[in-house]
Order: C-alpha cells, then sequence, then structure tokens
C-alpha cells in the first residue's frame, strides 16, 4: 500500500469514528429526556 491508500483510510475511518460519535450521543438516554423536555415545551406554546 502506498502513502495515498493510507491516508485514504486513515481519512474514511476517522469519518466512521466520528458518525459513530454523533449517533452516541444523539441516542443516549441523557440527551434524549432533554431534546423531549424542549418538545413538549413548543406544544405547551401551542
Amino acid at each position: 500500500m502506498d502513502l495515498a491508500s493510507l491516508i485514504y483510510l486513515g481519512v474514511t475511518f476517522g469519518l466512521f469514528v466520528i458518525f459513530a460519535l454523533i449517533v452516541i450521543r444523539t441516542y443516549s438516554k441523557k440527551r434524549k429526556d432533554t431534546g423531549e423536555i424542549a418538545k413538549f415545551r413548543m406544544l405547551d406554546d401551542d
């Protein structure tokens, strides 16, 4: 493998890790509770 292939694999793996972290943070229980509070607040305003 040459240097360009290694850089490509490194960038691809890095983007996958970032995506996985975003998914984990989005679907964590703590974040879900705070998101639900904002949703119900908007519904109460109507």
